[in-house]
């Protein structure tokens, strides 16, 4: 096994939807690259945590997105003899419908494949622990199971999905008073639904939660939660209360509450009547977090410039969906649907940390307001970012100069030759 990398051109970290996207776009374009991730697996949310519907790369019928990411996903789907939804069909409000079944075994070895076939090295088990500015770019030190090794990169990519480079790096973030909560993703089964006395069920479920034995936020929904638990086979059902999982004692927290849900649930359904053959046939290893920090960029997108689908001068990809707000001290989902015909844009400047030199954000964390993020926090947008920030990355290292100072022309024109669908394209 070779060394780790002492240098490179462009650092990933983190190896989710952004960070796949942004090492194999780097790399394609010829920059020396290096992606690190924590766990011993790409693909962050869709398979640690289990969220293995991707979206939403159509808008109105329309692609939207393409490029590294949605390339994986199709190539995923065929090798697992799946099919595509129709997306020309407009199914109203029912966003879901248009989101990507992905298995998380092939999507993961997949990942693997994209990266190191674009030519990028790749590090599992390690994490940055000191960003030092050098001259140019920074001085990465990784924590690998072996102890410290540091690395100088050209310019950083910060995929992390808790903006952990940037806050290494002392720079500010913005974390909402009150956070979304989290889903333990899991497949139950063991039953019929049509066998089970569900009215009887869910007053017992009732009596629970009043006694502390459950809480209401274990079945993830207002009305009829066992049912609606019970006929999903447990799938995104759970809330966990939210707690600041940008760090390791946060993402503890989170992940300790995760498996006492899973347990509470099982002891509960076990004792009724249809149920005692309840179990878990698979659960996902991480929580699934849906919101931690946001950077604060050199532009911040709101609410208004994501529905009403805003082209910022400097935009580098689409982004599509609902503003998809939980609640985190009770069961609402403010779910709310786009302007008629938009599609919104991410500018570079909510990717470029205020006071970061040479340093790119990707994925959920970059600069936006709560009701915004909530939409381009999702997976189909976290690659679109991705791609953008590793051809920018890629076109600054080899420019020697800051990723704000890219000529935009020369930026989108490397997208596209990467497959990527730039704004004003449609």
């Amino acid at each position: 096994m070779a060394a780790p990398l002492d240098s490179c051109d462009v650092l990933v970290l983190g190896g989710g939807p952004a960070g796949i996207c942004a090492a194999a776009q780097a790399a394609r374009a010829g920059a020396r690259t290096l992606l690190v991730e924590r766990t011993g697996i790409l693909g962050g949310t869709i398979v640690s945590a289990g969220v293995d519907f991707p979206g939403l790369f159509h808008a109105h019928g329309r692609q939207v997105i393409a490029g590294v990411g949605w390339d994986l996903v199709v190539r995923a789907v065929q090798a697992a003899g799946g099919q595509l939804p129709d997306f020309t069909i407009d199914h109203g409000g029912a966003h879901w419908l248009h989101h990507v079944r992905v298995d998380r075994a092939i999507f993961a070895a997949l990942a693997d494949e994209t990266v190191l076939t674009a030519g990028a090295s790749l590090l599992f088990h390690a994490m940055p622990a000191v960003m030092a500015p050098a001259d140019p770019g920074w001085r990465v030190t990784l924590c690998l199971k072996e102890g410290l090794h540091p690395v100088h990169a050209g310019v950083v990519i910060d995929c992390t999905g808790d903006a952990n480079a940037v806050a290494l790096a002392g720079l500010p973030l913005r974390c909402a008073p009150a956070i979304q909560p989290g889903t333990i993703m899991l497949e139950a089964d063991g039953y019929r639904t049509a066998d089970l006395d569900l009215d009887a069920i869910e007053r017992a479920a009732q009596a629970a939660i009043a006694s502390g034995e459950l809480l209401a936020s274990d079945l993830g929904r207002r009305e009829r939660p066992c049912y609606h638990f019970l006929a999903a086979g447990g799938s995104n059902r759970t809330h966990i209360p939210a707690v600041d999982a940008s760090g390791s004692a946060g993402r503890t927290e989170m992940e300790l509450a995760g498996r006492r849900c899973m347990m509470r649930l099982f002891r509960f359904f076990r004792r009724q009547p249809g149920l005692e053959k309840f179990r878990y046939r698979w659960f996902a290893v991480e929580c699934g977090i849906r919101e931690t920090v946001t950077i604060v960029g050199q532009s911040t997108i709101t609410a208004d410039d994501y529905a009403s689908g805003r082209r910022w001068d400097d935009a580098v990809c689409y982004s599509y969906y609902p503003v998809d707000l939980h609640a985190s001290d009770d069961l609402d989902i403010d779910i709310r649907s786009l302007a008629p015909g938009a599609v919104p844009t991410i500018p570079r400047g909510a990717m470029l940390p205020v006071g970061g030199p040479r340093l790119i954000v990707a994925g959920r964390t970059i600069s936006g307001d709560r009701a915004a993020n909530s939409a381009y926090r999702c997976q189909a947008s976290c690659m679109a970012i991705g791609q953008a920030a590793g051809a920018l990355a890629s076109l600054a290292a080899a420019d020697g100069c800051e990723p704000a100072a890219v000529p935009l022309p020369r930026l989108h024109d490397l997208l596209r030759r990467g497959g990527a669908i730039v704004p004003g394209d449609l």
